[in-house]
């Protein structure tokens, strides 16, 4: 999605700067993140970063970026302390700019709808993530206000593959539902795992598992699961069918993923601060402040922490292995 901005851009012939994107990888791990952001931040050709995937990366790499006055865009790490850290005493400058709602909008709606749905009762698990203690504690202290209960807390570990004995004792618990606050390798097993232990409960999870990989772990057990996903469903006009329409052109037969509108968002809103500040870090990341982006996702604008002001969030279920929108609220 950020290559296909950057192809238009080009080929509307309107950016008086040559772009190149250059992919770096982070696996997944904040030390790798850190090591990554040091490249980056060490080579001078580098103006600015659309990144990271994940909060635990963001969050990891983002003092070397601002240490180096690179702009860091990220279009999908949800914790709230990404941003709200460059606000305390002692941060270098305020570098951080977020493309998506925050964990504090998603957790708080799936509590909302659970509870008005008639679910009160859950069993939480959690993946000692940033992302997901983030999300539960969010969705925990929204359910218990509006008179919920959590029944149980568990915390399980990234690339943990048996959740025999969680299950056991969330079965004991007879929670009316399960919510899940991770990423979808272990959501979508955790959901298979539940289902092959007899416990039906409905399942909920955030935008971590909302992704064709849970869909491909959980299979058919998928089916009725619960995911809430960031942003309004892409509109027919404008901007965001334009995008749709490019990206399926210039990447037939690929689904677009939940994250590639914010991304794709990301890249034009960067290349307008680059035309208008030129290619020099600093400059980059002040225009990035006042700029104002048209997109996919609708108007992107950042108050003073660098989040976006859009808050929309949907609440998506799963039907015959496709996400289908049962709600669009925008707090």
């Amino acid at each position: 999605a950020v290559r296909l901005a950057v192809v238009m851009r080009r080929n509307a012939k309107r950016s008086p700067v040559s772009v190149e994107v250059v992919p770096f990888d982070d696996r997944a791990d904040p030390n790798q993140a850190v090591h990554a952001a040091n490249l980056i931040a060490a080579d001078p050709r580098f103006v600015a970063v659309i990144g990271h995937y994940n909060s635990g990366c963001a969050i990891a790499a983002s003092r070397v970026y601002s240490q180096a006055s690179l702009a860091m865009i990220s279009p999908s790490a949800t914790n709230p302390q990404l941003t709200l850290r460059q606000l305390e005493p002692g941060w270098p400058r305020r570098n951080i700019f977020r493309m998506t709602p925050t964990d504090e909008v998603q957790g708080s709606f799936a509590a909302e709808y659970a509870v008005e749905a008639g679910f009160r009762r859950f069993i939480l698990v959690q993946d000692g993530t940033p992302y997901g203690k983030g999300i539960a504690q969010v969705f925990q202290s929204r359910l218990e206000a509006l008179g919920g209960k959590v029944a149980r807390v568990e915390e399980v570990s990234l690339g943990q593959r048996d959740f025999s004995l969680i299950l056991q004792r969330a079965k004991s618990a007879k929670p009316q539902a399960l919510y899940c606050a991770g990423l979808y390798p272990e959501c979508g097993l955790l959901l298979l795992q539940a289902r092959k232990a007899g416990l039906e409960t409905p399942f909920f999870s955030g935008d971590g598992s909302r992704t064709e990989g849970f869909l491909q772990i959980a299979g058919d057990r998928a089916e009725g699961a619960l995911l809430t996903a960031l942003g309004a469903t892409l509109d027919s006009t404008g901007p965001a069918a334009d995008f749709v329409a490019a990206f399926k052109r210039r990447y037939p037969g690929s689904e677009i993923k939940a994250y590639d509108p914010f991304a794709y968002d990301a890249a034009g809103l960067l290349l307008t601060a680059l035309e208008r500040a030129g290619p020099e870090r600093s400059r980059v990341l002040q225009a990035l402040r006042s700029t104002r982006h048209w997109g996919a996702v609708g108007l992107t604008a950042f108050d003073d922490k660098g989040d976006t002001r859009l808050r929309s969030v949907r609440m998506m279920r799963v039907e015959k292995g496709r996400f289908v929108t049962l709600r669009t609220a925008s707090p």
